[in-house]
């Protein structure tokens, strides 16, 4: 198979920057830093520098190869190269349309915080803190409904422009500037932060050598590095086969591979020295350290307390962190794109992407509406689950609800079939080729075989395995599984039927299945209600 032709990135520094760019997001700023203070600092970070080269390295490298040779995204890319696994590119597109939804939410406080801090150097009452703390702030806007959707929906206009633009235009132009200042606005703030009064204590955190949680729980140490670097790296999501889509076979991706594992890891460790010192300094008593809590009211508190000065490293901070969520939203919403894109060459029609990008974005913010009227929980609307199931860490709100069923469960599997797709179908030979492609060669091909065969498919069901017992809980373990079983067969009979008689192809059947993909609710409450029915009946 030759490669396919396509218009793609301008440079090798565009793509790097746009590519960093997706693995540089909340998540690095609210969870590597306090991940890596909790389960023995010095000693996390070597066991996440491992998982990152034995699993992360020849994952990332996989979904760039198989887009670059087929130039298409997840979807088309499983299509046209397997005949086992075409269902398996369901997993990244779906995923990255969900956590879009609830991402752009967390993007949407970002610029109100932003917004409130600038208020707050001009003296602009209405649109300032006006005396509030960094929990009243918050509070006050996740409760108030028409203000949440507003910050989201200028959000998602934000995002779309930009992928409106398309790669070279839009993505990579954008990229290219905000990476580097991005960079710089960082330095910044880890200056004012180490040089607080007490911040010794929140480096000593992050990087004191301390191997009791190792010896205590090291294979639950293993399984949180493996999730970290699963998500930081942007993993499973269809981000990275999208974008090699747009790769030229010059690409050394070899190359390209590490310098984004390493550039996402000093980011990743920077963002840490930007919040947490000041968190320790000036954070106060019982201060939270990770999560939205420490990036909404923890850091808001932070920047009270520096005086006058407070609001100036405020709106810094909170533009580098919209900065960070844009570059990673835009990631999201070309996987999507370029879906449908690809969706009407198949058809022979020639795309347009602006308005592909508008409907994409359009059915984003729709649901992200909900999420953000949600109010990550406060404001009384009904989610899946919990008069059946309760309220647990997994449907708690839109937001978790949605995150487990697509971070949760649709990742890990989608990177553990791409291993068993490589492995056993594919085939090493054919994948090196696609590595070669320009002549670069394929120097790690030993290391790559053994990490997909072996390595690599363990760790995803370490990480599939951390993550449903993190929203699910282990006593609710085994029905979660149930219930993601269930998923699994309602995605992938049909699909094996139709193609198998001839009927119609993929994109047809799962269409029938979007809804049911998109919320993960029937397979869920069907297993749950009629475990629960059955438990009633017998118990009268």
């Amino acid at each position: 198979m030759e490669q396919k032709k396509h218009n793609g990135w301008g440079s090798t520094f565009g793509f790097l920057m746009a590519a960093i760019g997706s693995a540089v997001g909340l998540g690095n700023i609210w969870g590597f830093p306090y991940k890596m203070g909790a389960n023995g600092g010095f000693p996390f970070l070597i066991m996440y520098f491992l998982v990152a080269i034995f699993v992360g390295f020849v994952v990332m490298l996989a979904e760039m190869a198989l887009g670059r040779k087929t130039g298409k995204g997840p979807v088309g890319t499983y299509y046209e190269l397997s005949r086992r696994y075409r269902w398996v590119g369901w997993f990244g597109v779906l995923s990255a349309f969900i956590i879009t939804s609830f991402y752009s939410v967390l993007g949407a406080y970002c610029i109100k915080y932003a917004v409130l801090n600038i208020a707050d150097i001009f003296g602009i009452e209405a649109l300032g803190s006006a005396g509030m703390n960094g929990a009243e702030v918050f509070t006050a806007l996740i409760t108030n409904q028409p203000e949440g959707m507003f910050y989201t929906f200028v959000f998602m206009f934000v995002t779309a422009a930009i992928v409106m633009g398309g790669i070279k235009s839009g993505i990579e132009r954008f990229s290219k500037i905000v990476m580097p200042v991005l960079f710089v606005m960082m330095v910044i703030v880890i200056i004012r932060s180490v040089t607080l009064p007490g911040a010794e204590e929140g480096i000593r955190f992050m990087f004191d050598f301390n191997l009791e949680p190792l010896k205590e729980n090291f294979f639950g140490v293993l399984s949180t590095a493996g999730g970290q670097v699963f998500f930081s790296l942007s993993l499973g999501m269809g981000i990275m086969m999208t974008y090699g889509a747009y790769l030229a076979p010059e690409h050394n991706m070899q190359r390209d591979t590490i310098v984004i594992i390493i550039a996402d890891t000093i980011v990743a460790i920077m963002s840490g020295l930007a919040v947490l010192p000041a968190a320790f300094a000036l954070g106060g008593e019982g201060a939270q350290l990770a999560g939205p809590k420490l990036l909404y009211i923890t850091m808001q508190n932070v920047f009270d307390s520096m005086g006058k000065f407070g609001p100036i490293f405020g709106a810094l901070f909170y533009i580098l962190v919209v900065i960070a969520a844009v570059t990673s939203s835009i990631s999201l919403v070309e996987v999507v794109t370029k879906f449908f894109i690809d969706r009407a060459k198949v058809k022979g029609k020639e795309p347009k992407r602006g308005a592909v990008t508008f409907w994409s974005c359009l059915a984003i913010t729709a649901l992200a509406m909900v999420v953000a009227a949600d109010g990550l929980g406060s404001n009384g609307l009904w989610i899946p689950g919990q008069k059946v199931f309760g309220v647990g860490a997994w449907n708690s709100s839109w937001l978790d609800f949605m995150d487990a069923w697509s971070e949760g469960v649709m990742m890990p599997l989608g990177a553990f079939f791409l291993c068993m797709f490589v492995a056993y179908e594919y085939g090493m030979d054919r994948f090196g080729e696609a590595i070669s492609l320009g002549g670069h060669k394929f120097r790690a091909r030993g290391f790559c075989s053994f990490c997909i065969h072996v390595i690599a498919p363990i760790g995803m069901l370490m990480v599939l395995y951390g993550q449903l017992t993190s929203f699910f809980g282990s006593t609710n373990l085994a029905l979660g599984g149930i219930a993601l079983v269930i998923y699994i067969v309602l995605a992938m009979i049909p699909v094996g039927i139709a193609q198998k008689k001839g009927y119609c192809d993929s994109y047809q059947v799962m269409g029938f299945f979007l809804f049911s993909a998109l919320t993960a609710v029937v397979p869920a409450l069907v297993v749950t209600m009629c475990l629960n029915d059955r438990t009633k009946y017998l118990a009268k």
